[in-house]
């Protein structure tokens, strides 16, 4: 059976765009201009993964995520948007998305990221969420990822990674993976140390607690 994704975006380029890589891919593209359309869209034709847009009319992005939720808790949601600001990305995460892409849309990067996403529900063992964790904006499945990347070389002691590095890595977008390590972080499973360069503020780098 093909993968079907949906695409809720009012923008006409994004939406023929992933059009374009949905038939690329073999995928079955289902789009929707607005939240009200993509929830008949959700409910109809029942997909395996959602992309949304944060500027949408009527109801923005978050508003969609929270509604979209409420119908199906476990289909993963991407949000798509031009916004780096990490407390947008921390109240999309409340409000249940599941990770991000950055516009303008690259081909190889969303193929990438959506892939991520279908194979980790392809492959999660459990069939519920936590709801305390999803509700604080955590999965486990994301979370199990994180921390397999981080055990990889947990043979060698002075293994720190930085936000970008674990990103890179897992395929997750920057945004994600600093919501998780700061939840990794106020749960004591990670060590952090800084590493301070010539210039800017010291980065952060962690180091997974066994």
């Amino acid at each position: 059976m093909s993968t079907k994704i949906l695409v809720i975006d009012d923008d006409k380029e994004i939406l023929f765009a992933m059009t374009a890589i949905c038939e690329y891919k073999d995928w079955i593209s289902i789009t929707a201009i607005s939240v009200l359309e993509g929830i008949e869209r959700l409910k109809k034709y029942k997909p395996d993964l959602v992309l949304i847009d944060y500027h949408l009319p009527i109801y923005n992005g978050i508003e969609g995520v929270k509604r979209l939720r409420k119908i199906n808790s476990k289909v993963p949601i991407i949000v798509l948007t031009v916004e780096e600001d990490q407390n947008v990305a921390d109240d999309f995460m409340s409000a249940g998305a599941s990770d991000f892409a950055l516009k303008p849309i690259k081909a190889p990067d969303i193929i990438s990221r959506i892939n991520v996403h279908l194979k980790m529900k392809d492959t999660k063992t459990s069939s519920t969420i936590n709801d305390y964790e999803y509700f604080k904006g955590i999965t486990n499945e994301t979370l199990e990822i994180i921390e397999i990347y981080m055990n990889k070389y947990n043979n060698k002691s002075s293994k720190y990674y930085s936000i970008s590095e674990i990103a890179k890595g897992t395929g997750l977008a920057y945004q994600t993976v600093h919501r998780y390590l700061q939840h990794m972080e106020e749960e004591n499973k990670v060590e952090v140390n800084y590493k301070y360069g010539k210039v800017g503020r010291p980065q952060k780098r962690f180091k997974i607690i066994v």
